[in-house]
């Protein structure tokens, strides 16, 4: 697989539009967030779902800022220095999951490689006070790698979350450009260290769209099967800014059926494959499809 095969590729086909949803639920949501202050990747990664999350009354939040000490060539989230952790964000978090009424609740985080445990401390601490707020919410973590730290992944691990999710996002061969500061196999580690020493379900997800042959996606099921993996998303990679990768290819609806039977047929639990499939849409089915609460 080579990496030259990232090139831009035609317009948007017919199943890649949508309408915007009708109703409050939108603004309803925004005003929880903007009441306490918390960021979502809903709107910072600018997912193509964030209003039909929104008017369900679901969102992701996005904890420890809205800025990422690395630049992956797929994200909108910009890459500066970020600010110091909020330590009163936990609580507003679980405030704001109260007031949305949310029973499972999905968190995850811009990567802090400026922390000294990538802040799963922080993952720990939000985990803890949605527990003190809503004692019977299920709880999913989508965190960053913490370059490799099993300790890190521990402290994640001990805050007993619902389900464990870390993303590898694309191929090995993809990473320099695609992921240029990340490690495919570290990723891997990351998420058989979980399997491992949890006894909680392990999930991951990754892109299409960037020229990937069916080999290369058989590989890289197989791979995060191997790893521990139960539960697995694959969507569309969508452009979400104008300096990020340009798409080589919109995947038809077809092909991601095609994709899902292939992950079934090696075992996987649970299975979300569509265009817009993102790793936290519609989370807590995909959780009950893994048969969880």
């Amino acid at each position: 697989m080579e990496k030259e095969r990232l090139h831009p590729r035609r317009r948007k086909p017919s199943w890649l539009k949508k309408s915007l949803p009708r109703g409050n639920g939108v603004r309803r949501v925004e005003k929880i967030l903007d009441h306490h202050r918390l960021h979502t990747v809903c709107r910072g990664a600018r997912c193509p779902n964030r209003n039909d999350c929104y008017q369900e009354g679901t969102a992701t939040f996005l904890i420890m800022g809205d800025v990422c000490t690395r630049r992956c060539s797929f994200c909108s989230i910009p890459a500066r220095s970020p600010d110091p952790l909020d330590r009163d964000e936990p609580d507003r978090l679980a405030r704001a999951a109260e007031k949305m009424g949310l029973s499972y609740v999905v968190v995850t985080s811009v990567t802090r490689d400026d922390l000294s445990d990538g802040g799963a401390s922080h993952f720990a601490a939000v985990t803890e006070a949605i527990r003190r707020v809503l004692p019977e919410a299920q709880i999913e973590l989508l965190v960053p790698d913490f370059k490799g730290d099993l300790k890190a992944v521990d402290r994640v691990l001990a805050a007993t979350p619902t389900v464990f999710n870390h993303n590898v996002e694309t191929l090995l061969a993809f990473y320099d450009t695609v992921r240029p500061e990340a490690d495919y196999d570290r990723s891997l580690r990351v998420l058989a260290h979980a399997a491992r020493r949890g006894s909680l379900p392990v999930k991951s997800g990754f892109m299409l769209g960037l020229g990937e042959a069916d080999d290369d996606v058989r590989t890289l099921l197989a791979d995060l099967k191997r790893s521990g993996v139960g539960i697995v998303t694959i969507g569309q990679y969508l452009k979400p800014a104008k300096d990020c990768l340009d798409v080589v290819e919109y995947v038809p609806p077809e092909r991601f059926d095609t994709v899902a039977s292939w992950a079934r047929e090696i075992g996987f639990g649970a299975v979300a494959s569509g265009p817009f499939v993102r790793s936290s849409y519609r989370a807590a089915e995909l959780a009950r499809e893994a048969g969880i609460g």
